[in-house]
């Protein structure tokens, strides 16, 4: 492999790490009343059954509630849903959209409950 594509993976790679946060990250961050915007993509349902207080946005109605998260386009946006898969595609949707802070919450809502359980 060339240096020059080792160099551009090398880029995409570390980019995409910033764009990531982990549990502990934000959980550290929602416990500090840091300037976070965090908003869950799952369905009503998996909210109900457990969530951390994030505004809920579907991921199919995220397109139709853009204009409504204009206001954070220059802030910080932490995006979950239960794996990280889901979240990817939002976050991707955002960043594609001029938002400059979005990251994706690394293993989700599953990797929260593993590190501190279900309780918030």
């Amino acid at each position: 492999m060339g240096l020059l594509w080792k160099s551009l993976l090398h880029k995409f790679f570390n980019k995409n790490k910033l764009m990531e946060i982990t549990v502990t990250e934000l959980k550290q961050k929602l416990d500090n009343n840091e300037n976070v915007k965090v908003i869950d993509v799952r369905e009503p349902y998996e909210y109900e059954e457990f969530n951390i207080g994030a505004e809920l946005i579907p991921l199919g109605s995220i397109q139709a509630k853009i204009v409504d998260l204009e206001e954070y386009m220059e802030d910080e946006i932490v995006i979950h849903c239960r794996s990280g898969a889901r979240s990817a595609a939002a976050q991707q949707f955002l960043l594609q959209n001029d938002f400059k802070n979005v990251k994706n919450l690394k293993g989700g809502m599953l990797a929260w409950i593993e590190a501190f359980g279900d309780g918030k």
